[in-house]
């Protein structure tokens, strides 16, 4: 016989779980049931949450294939902004994975790359990756920059330093230059451009209200956050819809 009775119930129970991220002891405690059965009412209940997601179109997509499908899903889109997020993981024993994992911010974690627009809504969300890899590196390996059409601009910061002389619809940050300064009217546009990207970083505190995405991730099945990440992002971009 089911634990979970109802709809409700279960759909009560999979939110809880990624707005608070309960341990499975606790969760089994609060619903009265077993341990390894929080564990598999989560495992099969998230998947139903990313089924029901993705049919009112509020997942973002993961990998774009060409232009043409950039235009089909997104007509309406004047320009995307390309950040870097990462989550903290557990410490891995092995000393290859700690160094695969070491993000260089004294922390171990993985990392997506996000494309936002001025709405605050999350469109692309690459895969989990290491720490390590570089914000640039995950991103020309996600092809994401050559699918979006020449017409819409797409700003980034100082960390994907060097895409703007291979694409002509890149934006960037003025650099200071080595044992200069700015002069005054570039830093005036640098402030205009932060203004302006800031609304990916409201985007990414909207994802992170989920603590499914922000506590220490500590999940033992392969490419778990991942699933938790793009469920956390569509979660936020129904949120949008229904405000």
């Amino acid at each position: 016989k089911a634990t979970l009775k109802t709809i409700a119930q279960k759909l009560i129970y999979i939110l809880l779980y990624c707005k608070c991220y309960p341990t499975f002891d606790l969760v089994s405690v609060l619903f009265n049931f077993d341990r390894s059965c929080a564990h598999d009412w989560v495992h099969r209940l998230l998947p139903v949450l990313e089924t029901a997601l993705r049919d009112k179109q509020v997942l973002p997509v993961r990998q774009l294939r060409d232009v043409e499908e950039f235009l089909e899903r997104f007509p309406d889109v004047q320009e995307v902004i390309i950040d870097g997020t990462e989550r903290p993981v557990q410490r891995p024993k092995d000393s290859e994975k700690q160094k695969e994992q070491y993000s260089g911010k004294k922390r171990h974690t993985r990392k997506h790359i996000t494309g936002t627009t001025r709405n605050k809504r999350v469109i692309i969300l690459t895969k989990a990756r290491p720490g390590r890899v570089h914000d640039q590196r995950q991103l020309d390996e996600a092809n994401i920059v050559e699918n979006i059409p020449e017409q819409v601009p797409i700003e980034g910061d100082l960390g994907f330093q060097g895409l703007h002389k291979e694409f002509e619809n890149i934006h960037l940050p003025h650099k200071k230059p080595k044992g200069k300064e700015l002069s005054e009217q570039q830093k005036a546009e640098n402030r205009e451009f932060s203004r302006q990207r800031v609304k990916c970083e409201h985007a990414h505190a909207g994802i992170k209200r989920y603590k499914a995405v922000t506590s220490i991730y500590r999940n033992r099945v392969p490419d778990f956050d991942d699933l938790l990440m793009l469920i956390a992002t569509g979660l936020w971009n129904f949120y949008l819809d229904a405000a």
